[in-house]
């Protein structure tokens, strides 16, 4: 029996086979290894004032679309939008545990680095038009629509206390995160930075 027909039997997300989606600007392991090794390592800043309402989300991206909006027609496998953009129908994986669903409602749009771990991070001393652009940008790795229940698992949690349920997307995931943090000129902490490069071991 194939994925979907278990998955219709079950009444549950099936685990796929299907390619997961792939966010531009997604580094090579050796670029990553690079890129992590010039990051600064730091412990968090500014740990009891972060305010989500500091990162605008979701902007506008295209036509009637906003980020969230924009990243679930980016990442599905099929999708059907009404005028004003919203899905009715479609078909996504979801790359962090391999899940396939068909509503929308069942999908989080996570922020690869969790927009608290970047005010700790150095966001703290950005200015709001700044955080906005970090929350909603889709030109790196950051925006991936993921099933909403492993997003919450995540929360606001670095690779040292959280990693994917599919252990195959560790590369693609540590890869992502330093790319993010590199741009962005983020730093880690020195638990992270051990994590990610264990991470990117796996590639």
């Amino acid at each position: 029996m194939n994925n979907l027909f278990i998955a219709a039997l079950l009444g549950v997300a099936s685990v796929s086979a299907i390619p997961v989606p792939t966010p531009p600007g997604i580094p090579s392991a050796s670029t990553a290894k690079t890129q992590l090794a010039a990051l600064t390592v730091s412990a968090w800043v500014d740990t009891t004032t972060y305010d989500r309402d500091l990162f605008p989300t979701w902007d506008t991206i295209e036509g009637t679309c906003n980020t969230r909006e924009y990243v679930l027609k980016r990442d599905a496998t099929t999708i059907v939008v009404n005028s004003a953009c919203t899905a009715t129908s479609g078909s996504w994986v979801s790359p962090y545990d391999g899940a396939t669903w068909t509503a929308a409602s069942d999908l989080d749009i996570d922020h690869m680095v969790p927009l608290k771990n970047a005010w700790v991070s150095g966001a703290s001393k950005w200015t709001t038009s700044k955080r906005e652009q970090f929350a909603n940008d889709i030109t790196r790795p950051q925006l991936w629509a993921v099933t909403d229940n492993v997003n919450q698992a995540k929360g606001d949690k670095s690779p040292d206390s959280w990693k994917p349920p599919q252990s195959s997307f560790y590369c693609t995931y540590a890869k992502s995160w330093v790319q993010v943090k590199s741009y962005w000129g983020l730093t880690v902490t020195s638990a992270e930075k051990s994590a990610l490069t264990t991470m990117l071991n796996t590639c």
